[in-house]
């Protein structure tokens, strides 16, 4: 996993804009696999491709044109703290203490902690859950009361 993404230059927002526009029309087509291959008569290779690769392209194509950095990250990989604590948008020092209370499932390489990437994601997920139903809850209160919300 790399661990810096590069933010996307303009110009390559740019570019990502202009490629996202010309190949999202062809998502829409209902096939199992995409046929990828270069303009012109340049005689390049033509690449079949699974959906589900295509549809992750696209996607990727959109957070770069949004100015965005984009990693890819394996489902099943082992992260350092920082790099769960860079995903999360958390301190180390606050993944470490969500660690010690066994509240995201971590293991020990020597004296090096290691989270799995879908471990982190299920706390997320969870976590998100939670702040919803609360942000219900206060939204609810609020219009109860008339504040307006």
């Amino acid at each position: 996993m790399q661990s810096t993404p590069a933010v996307p230059s303009p110009k390559t927002s740019e570019e990502a804009k202009e490629a996202l526009r010309a190949l999202s029309p062809l998502s829409r087509r209902k096939t199992r696999t995409m046929e990828v291959r270069p303009e012109g008569n340049g005689g390049g290779v033509s690449v079949t491709v699974p959906r589900e690769a295509f549809e992750l392209f696209l996607e990727i194509l959109g957070q770069m044109a949004n100015g965005n950095a984009v990693t890819i990250v394996p489902y099943h990989a082992e992260l350092t703290t920082q790099q769960a604590a860079d995903i999360l948008n958390v301190s180390r020092p606050f993944l470490i203490q969500l660690l010690e209370e066994e509240k995201v499932p971590s293991r020990k390489v020597g004296t090096h902690r290691r989270i799995r990437f879908e471990d982190l994601i299920a706390y997320k997920r969870k976590d998100d859950a939670h702040r919803k139903a609360v942000l219900d809850e206060l939204t609810a209160e609020a219009e109860k009361h008339g504040l307006g919300y």
